[in-house]
């Protein structure tokens, strides 16, 4: 990916930010059991406790090796919260909800 292209990315990621969105990306491996059950899981919070005040991209390592890469992607799946600041990351299936929204700073 370009630099212009990746600080485009992160100015809008920032903008959104500002709104009170968060910015989640969530690395899978394909559709294997732990990765589905985390994209299932992450999109069911989302929509409860987020609702309208999140971006969620879920991005497939098998189709883009760079993003891994780029993130220093180390075990999947992996939720990272790029904002609000600190970024956080958790690793597994996010079935764990309480969890989860005490790491995405909801409770």
């Amino acid at each position: 990916m370009s630099k212009k292209v990746t600080d485009n990315i992160l100015n809008a990621q920032v903008l959104n930010a500002k709104d009170g969105k968060y910015i989640l990306r969530l690395f899978v491996t394909g559709i294997l059991p732990n990765s589905a059950r985390a994209v299932i899981n992450i999109m069911a919070i989302c929509e409860k406790y987020l609702k309208n005040r999140y971006e969620l991209e879920i991005i497939d390592i098998y189709q883009q090796p760079d993003l891994a890469l780029t993130e220093e992607i180390i075990a999947i799946p992996v939720l990272i919260k790029k904002f609000p600041l600190p970024e956080q990351r958790m690793i597994g299936d996010l079935s764990n909800i309480e969890k989860v929204l005490k790491e995405l700073g909801i409770i």
